[in-house]
């Protein structure tokens, strides 16, 4: 069985990349494509140091800052990735890898993130947080990406299977795409974040990327207003940070960028996680249940399929229903009311389901069933 696998662009390791990193240990014998690939030399182990090969892309002037700028070539250069020499493509996508062209003897698993998020129903959010919503590049970007949701639904024809990282992106796929998909949760290392020696704090974190649509303006703004004597620990950095200590207050310590260990250890202490972001799958929330510590979330998207709420046996946290301040802060006060409820090893053992070896062994089973029912005439027996 020769493999390929597709991923959108390699630029850091992030969440997507996570995911890519134990697809190649299910396939370690796969070549490996993208549309530009700028990971360093000493940051490749999670590709297992693969050669990648590229698009034209990578060779385009400053496209390694400015990579996404040219997303209205993205669609034009993946199909330019020769695959005929391969029995199984799997496409690693949140944009454009799932649109390679495969003939009909070849089989097409995508492995899913989300159909592109602003191109369809992020799409306002998405204009209006760029500055795109007026103006003549208003205009221009409305108008490529209309030309990107054309070509998008017709390359889902070109997918044989999608794999949905969560329930909430399957019905997004199924909107889109009109397609049904396989769930296969995002793998989450709760290897790394066990720790059984770390005792609960008074006070409550949260750790995010600063950009707008993870609502951490929100979170800090709660705790600065509403609950002046509740301790907050916020972690991260990004284009709001300045927006963001504008809003803070005494209670609210914020520490920038931190490395691993200090996350972790923060992640520990805590006496629960803020989750106020509506993601479509969301690991930060688990990998805070890896260490036994609960989890406050606006109860949207992923986020109602990581976290159990208190009308579970076993809750592993508390949702708020909508992203305002007095919603957020009510649901604090129900976590101190409630917090006897959740224990340490409900939220150890839920995080768990998602860690890595149990999403190689669903990716591995579902791709190994899918491919022995292929036969050589490219149709399901």
């Amino acid at each position: 069985m020769r493999i390929a696998i597709v991923h959108e662009w390699l630029v850091e390791y992030a969440g997507a990349e996570r995911a890519l990193e134990q697809i190649i240990k299910v396939f370690p014998e796969a070549d490996l494509y993208s549309t530009v690939d700028f990971i360093p030399e000493k940051g490749r182990g999670f590709i297992m140091n693969k050669h990648v090969k590229t698009t034209f892309i990578q060779k385009i002037p400053f496209a390694r800052k400015w990579y996404r700028y040219y997303l209205f070539l993205m669609p034009m250069a993946v199909e330019q990735h020769d695959l005929s020499g391969y029995d199984l493509i799997i496409s690693s996508s949140h944009a454009v890898a799932k649109g390679v062209i495969t003939g009909p003897d070849q089989l097409h698993i995508c492995y899913c993130y989300s159909p592109i998020r602003y191109a369809w129903d992020l799409q306002h959010q998405y204009l209006k947080e760029s500055g795109l919503d007026k103006g003549i590049r208003g205009i221009l970007t409305k108008w490529m990406l209309h030309k990107i949701r054309i070509w998008d639904v017709r390359t889902s024809n070109g997918v044989d299977h999608f794999i949905a990282i969560s329930d909430f992106i399957a019905r997004r796929i199924r909107k889109v795409y009109h397609r049904d998909s396989f769930v296969i949760n995002c793998p989450v290392d709760t290897d790394s974040f066990l720790d059984n020696n770390i005792k609960k704090e008074d006070f409550y974190v949260t750790a995010s990327r600063m950009v707008p649509y993870k609502k951490i303006d929100l979170i800090v703004e709660t705790f600065a207003k509403s609950m002046p004597n509740k301790k907050l620990v916020v972690i991260g950095d990004g284009p709001d940070f300045k927006k963001i200590k504008l809003l803070s207050s005494s209670n609210v310590k914020l520490m920038g960028f931190q490395e691993f260990k200090v996350l972790k250890d923060y992640l520990g202490r805590a006496k629960a996680f803020i989750f106020a972001a509506e993601e479509d799958f969301g690991i930060a929330p688990l990998e805070a249940q890896a260490l036994g510590t609960p989890v406050i979330a606006f109860g949207k998207g992923g986020a109602l399929e990581t976290i159990k709420g208190l009308d579970n046996n076993k809750p592993t946290g508390v949702f708020f229903n909508e992203q305002t301040i007095d919603s957020l802060a009510g649901a604090v006060n129900e976590f101190e009311e409630n917090v006897g409820l959740i224990k340490a090893e409900y939220c150890i053992n839920n995080a768990e389901k998602f860690s890595n070896r149990n999403f190689r062994k669903k990716f591995r089973s579902f791709v190994e069933e899918r491919y022995e029912n292929w036969t050589l005439d490219g149709r399901i027996k």
